[in-house]
């Protein structure tokens, strides 16, 4: 092998000095990628608790909302519930007074009547009569003659 010359020697060791220098600027490089690296991964990390942090919040106020949303419906069904037997007691009601609308020209007649009986001072004696003095059709029961502590009796209406 033959010998360097010192003019290759200084130009391996100016090429290794580069080398190095070059080597030292990439690490240098490297590691201030790698704090801008961990620098972006601890701000992604607090934007992710950030995020998970509010979203854990919002679940919460769905939650209490959905809470609050299920009590209120509880509330209305209980309401409608209230509302439906008020309904069916109004409908009872209402077949009752349309029955006694019906029945209401019978009401008038039976008013009438009674009104017309009160024009009659009063009955005649049990015992002297079987019926209304000129009224042959009205004939008395056994169930009125038993009735003797009443001579006379007046009829009265409220109506």
């Amino acid at each position: 092998m033959s010998a360097l010359s010192t003019i290759q020697i200084k130009e391996a060791n100016a090429h290794l000095a580069a080398l190095h220098h070059r080597v030292a600027e990439l690490e240098g490089t490297v590691r201030e990628q790698a704090e801008s690296l961990i620098r972006k991964d601890e701000q992604y990390q607090a934007s992710i608790r950030n995020m998970a942090g509010a979203k854990d919040r919002a679940v919460a106020e769905f939650q209490k909302r959905l809470a609050q949303s299920e009590e209120e419906m509880q509330k209305l069904m209980a309401f409608i519930k209230d509302k439906d037997r008020e309904l069916e007691r109004l409908r009872h009601h209402s077949r009752l007074l349309a029955q006694m609308c019906r029945s209401r020209p019978l009401l008038n007649a039976l008013v009438s009547l009674m009104a017309e009986a009160e024009g009659i001072p009063c009955l005649p004696n049990v015992g002297q009569c079987n019926g209304l003095p000129g009224d042959p059709d009205y004939a008395q029961s056994d169930e009125d003659l038993e009735d003797s502590d009443v001579d006379r009796t007046l009829f009265g209406t409220t109506v």
